[in-house]
């Protein structure tokens, strides 16, 4: 991860994916695409609601190995195609609890860095979705997951 300040209401993640920032970014607009790597190992979605626009929502199940299911709803505050997508993200529109979050996507020599940073509304909001939500883990994981659906799913033309 890139040495930066965060606040104590922030955390950040990031990690070289093997594509172009293009085929990258692609993986975020389409539920066809997110479907296949959105989410923590073992985790997979069932989606009821996609618009991926400025103002648009995407709402989904998300299935635990466990089998426990857990609500989401994103809605897409900024789109910049293809460097930076900002969205809130909470189990619904009226979470109290939501939080923002930046994804950037920066072009390097051997690939695409993208970087998710996320900010609480308080710091105890932040340490709890560390401590209780394993946030640090699981964003790791769902960045290993879309690093691997880049170089292994879309290869073909059409699939992007």
């Amino acid at each position: 991860m890139p040495e930066h300040a965060l606040s104590d209401r922030e955390l950040a993640i990031s990690r070289l994916i093997e594509g172009s920032r293009d085929t990258v970014f692609a993986a975020f607009t389409e539920v066809r695409h997110l479907s296949q790597w959105w989410g923590p190992t073992g985790f997979t979605t069932t989606t009821s609601t996609f618009e991926f626009s400025e103002g648009g929502v995407w709402e989904f199940m998300m299935h635990a190995p466990d089998g426990t299911d857990y609500p989401n709803w994103i809605k897409w505050i900024e789109i910049r195609p293809p460097e930076l997508i900002v969205l809130r993200h909470g189990e619904r529109s009226d979470d109290p609890e939501q939080f923002t979050t930046s994804i950037e996507f920066e072009e390097r020599p051997d690939g695409t860095e993208v970087t998710l940073r996320t900010e609480f509304q308080t710091k105890a909001l932040r340490d709890k979705a560390i401590e209780h939500f394993g946030a640090l883990e699981a964003g790791g994981e769902t960045l290993r997951s879309l690093a691997e659906y880049v170089a292994t799913g879309p290869r073909r033309k059409d699939r992007f």
